[in-house]
């Protein structure tokens, strides 16, 4: 639950409870607050227990797709487009390397020649 709060939060968190509840009814304020915080995680897990003890084995096959939703948080554009066009996992093409495009070939290409003085560039009408 406190994953994502560090020292500085919590000390921000304390200045502040310090100046809106006062020295004397601080403690007082954080054990109402371990106690409520306690008290909902029993619930969270009386219900989940209750749940899964009421669905039984369906109950894994409710938490796969939940699972999988958490993974979108650690989503990363970056890698998920890398691995998809540079991973070779494509079964349908097997003479691909993974981006749609065949291998390059082991052939040299040869050598581009500059253009005469009045020589128009070659145009390819498939890629235009």
């Amino acid at each position: 639950m406190f994953d994502s709060i560090g020292w500085p939060e919590l000390l921000v968190l304390i200045v502040v409870g310090l100046f809106v509840l006062g020295p004397e009814r601080l403690p007082q304020g954080a054990a109402w607050l371990g106690k409520t915080v306690r008290q909902v995680k029993e619930y969270a897990t009386g219900a989940r227990d209750q749940i899964k003890s009421e669905l039984g084995p369906e109950f894994d096959d409710l938490r796969k797709p939940l699972e999988d939703l958490r993974g979108i948080r650690d989503f990363n554009p970056r890698t998920a487009v890398t691995k998809h066009l540079f991973d070779g996992d494509n079964p349908l093409d097997l003479n691909s390397n993974g981006n749609g495009h065949a291998p390059p070939s082991s052939q040299p290409k040869p050598p581009q020649r500059p253009l005469e003085p009045g020589e128009r560039p070659p145009f390819d009408s498939d890629a235009t």
